[in-house]
């Protein structure tokens, strides 16, 4: 007798979940590498690749733990690792007294933003994100089962949020509003005022305050980064932070979130409580990293000085983008990216996600197309400025000179 023919599905919670910096060009770029090919990938933000090693006390803090981190922490995370933490914070002026009970330790923020967004959202609750965003947030609300509503940031503006245009959106259906600061992609990094108009407009509505702070120390000399919670304190918010991009360990995927402006008695904390006891607990040698991390290892303070690695690579990138034509480019005050615009009346550009494939079969150089991240208009992409100044002045000529005779496909 003949088996049972199998039809397995997809599940429809999936329609409208997008993650293109992994998707068909990311795709096309690791089927070069595996016929032999060497790609230069400058299309997400992993320090490792290009030399940036992993801070000597971070990997002794790790390894000496490995003989006795074989067990489950708590649920929310080791408590010496979280009373780092919270010392951590504590050195931030009007930020939010924490204790060990306001903090989770995660695998990763990616891991944290979607136990969020579980704990916080009924069908059809509407979070505000901007755009562009990183796509993990629009991504995340979706499969939690929320409507992601974008609200523009303003490039002549330093992509500054249009705060005229978040507080239309807000509705009945809006629970939450997400800032990403420094911003990824585009590298801003928002001030005091800005802080304190978002914070009004949560604190006029009602609203959760997710605060993605990942880059919060990658800010370079002109710019100052404060935490959402430190201008609103008595805003309901969450704030995620964690050690792959200011620690350069982005495979240890240790990271944390903190919860400050609540009541004890929010049912939305029993939810976080809940989520968290389900996957046990976050890995425990990497809680022993983030420990190390925030009291011994302060190696970042050299890479974003003014005469450091990451603001040299930074500038190059910059001036060598300056010399293409027709590209206008922020410069980033923060993050490990720039997202230049190529200006639509030279470079007429109507499939940004067809050039980036095209320059990648060119020049085996890797970027992210901009409606990637959200973007409407497909005048943008994303460049990560990880490698030496030599390395990224190299392939931003050679970018230039494929924008320079690059005839679109017809559509």
């Amino acid at each position: 007798m003949a088996g049972a023919e199998y039809r397995i599905g997809r599940s429809s919670r999936l329609e409208g979940v997008l993650y293109d910096l992994r998707g068909p060009v990311a795709a096309r770029a690791a089927e070069l590498e595996r016929s032999g090919e060497s790609i230069l990938r400058l299309d997400i933000g992993n320090p490792a690749p290009f030399g940036f090693e992993a801070p000597a006390a971070i990997v002794e803090a790790l390894r000496s733990a490995l003989p006795h981190a074989h067990g489950y922490s708590e649920s929310a995370g080791l408590p010496e690792t979280r009373e780092a933490i919270a010392a951590h914070y504590a050195h931030r002026r009007g930020f939010p007294a924490l204790s060990i009970d306001d903090i989770t330790v995660g695998n990763g923020v990616s891991e944290l933003v979607g136990l969020t967004l579980q704990a916080l959202l009924e069908p059809g609750d509407e979070v505000l994100i901007p755009s562009p965003d990183y796509p993990l947030w629009t991504a995340s609300t979706v499969l939690s089962g929320g409507q992601p509503v974008h609200y523009p940031c303003v490039e002549s503006e330093g992509w500054m949020p249009d705060l005229a245009a978040m507080e239309s959106l807000i509705g009945p259906h809006t629970a939450a509003i997400v800032l990403i600061n420094p911003n990824n992609p585009t590298g801003a990094v928002y001030g005091r005022e800005v802080l304190e108009q978002i914070a009004e407009l949560a604190r006029r509505h009602g609203l959760l305050l997710l605060s993605d702070e990942i880059y919060d120390r990658v800010v370079y000399p002109g710019f100052e980064h404060l935490s959402t919670a430190q201008v609103a304190p008595d805003v309901p918010c969450v704030t995620f932070a964690g050690l792959s991009k200011t620690h350069r360990v982005a495979g240890y995927r240790a990271a944390w979130m903190t919860v400050t402006g609540f009541h004890a008695d929010d049912q939305f904390l029993s939810g976080v409580r809940l989520l968290a006891s389900m996957r046990m607990c976050a890995s425990v040698p990497a809680q022993h990293a983030i420990t190390a991390a925030l009291t011994q290892d302060d190696s970042l303070d050299a890479l974003v000085a003014s005469d450091g690695r990451l603001t040299r690579q930074r500038d190059a990138a910059l001036d060598a983008l300056d010399a293409i034509p027709g590209i206008r480019t922020q410069a980033a005050g923060g993050g490990l990216y720039l997202f230049p615009r190529l200006d639509p009346e030279l470079h007429r550009i109507d499939d940004d996600e067809r050039l980036v494939l095209d320059l990648l079969d060119a020049e085996r150089i890797l970027l992210v197309h901009g409606r990637a991240f959200h973007l409407r208009t497909p005048d943008h992409v994303r460049i990560a400025f990880l490698p030496q100044t030599d390395v990224l002045a190299d392939a931003l000529r050679r970018f230039g000179s494929f924008l320079s005779g690059y005839s679109p496909p017809a559509s």
